[in-house]
This record gives C-alpha cells, sequence and structure tokens, in this order.
C-alpha cells in the first residue's frame, strides 16, 4: 500500500515522502498513529500544496534576511563599558549587551546566539562581530565600544 508519511519514521521514511509499505503496516501502526496517511489522489494533491506553500514561506524568509542584512550592515552599535588604562575593558562586552543594545536603539531584535563572538570583546573601540541572520545569510555588524565616563 502506498501511503504518505506524516511525520518522521526511523527506518521507513521521512514526512512529506510517498512510500510503498505493506498492508498491515500501514493499516495497523502507522495510520491507526496518524504518522501516514493513504496515498489517494486527493492527498497528493494536498501534499504538493502544503510543499509549495512551504517553499514559498521559506522564500520569503530569505527575503527578509537579504532585506535585515542591507539594513545591518550600515549600522553601528554604540555600547558604554567602563576601561582601565590601555583602553583594556573591566570585563568584556558580550553577544547579550549586542544584542539588547540593538533592540533598544535600532528595534531590530536578533538572537544572542546568532552573532559570532566567542570570547567577547575586551578593549576599546570598533569590532566587526558575524552575525548569522538565516543559514544561507550572514551580516557584519559594527560594535563600537566607547569609555563610560
Amino acid at each position: 500500500m502506498k501511503v504518505i508519511f506524516l511525520q518522521d519514521v526511523k527506518g521507513k521514511g521521512k514526512k512529506g515522502e510517498v512510500k510503498n509499505v505493506a498492508d498491515g503496516y500501514a493499516n495497523n501502526f502507522l495510520i491507526k498513529n496518524g504518522l501516514a496517511v493513504e496515498a489517494t489522489a486527493g492527498n497528493k494533491k494536498a501534499l504538493d500544496a502544503q510543499k509549495k506553500k512551504e517553499a514559498e514561506l521559506a522564500q520569503q524568509e530569505l527575503e527578509e534576511a537579504k532585506k535585515l542584512k542591507e539594513v545591518m550592515e550600515t549600522l553601528t552599535v554604540e555600547i558604554k563599558a567602563k576601561s582601565g588604562e590601555g583602553g583594556r575593558l573591566f570585563g568584556s562586552v558580550t553577544t547579550k549587551q549586542i544584542a539588547e543594545e540593538l533592540k533598544k536603539t535600532h528595534t531590530i531584535k536578533i538572537d544572542k546566539r546568532k552573532m559570532d563572538l566567542p570570547d567577547g570583546i575586551r578593549a576599546l573601540g570598533y569590532t566587526n562581530v558575524p552575525v548569522k541572520i538565516h543559514n544561507e545569510v550572514s551580516a557584519t555588524l559594527k560594535v563600537h565600544v566607547v569609555e563610560e565616563k
């Protein structure tokens, strides 16, 4: 019997795949537990429509990520921090602080985990911070650390 998988089933198929499985397995396990539906013409059309909609949403997400990249490349986030002699900071500026400042001053919400800054910023001045907006789009955010008076 041909079935369309609604969820991933280990060893049998992934979500959205159409596969031929044993009749008993299909009726008694897959369909009964809501893991698959029978591959009728109507169900195949619904699957195609769903895949098309998901592709459109993915394309829209990518376009939005590209627009956000253009905006972020022009911005400079300014953060005030206490420093000692030679421009060394007491502590460091973290991705959390950068994300909060970006949200507060420019109303752009970026998750701190998407910023690639392993050790934090430990000195005054400009630093370029890579930000992974989308799995295909990365931007570089300028961060200016100034001395707090």
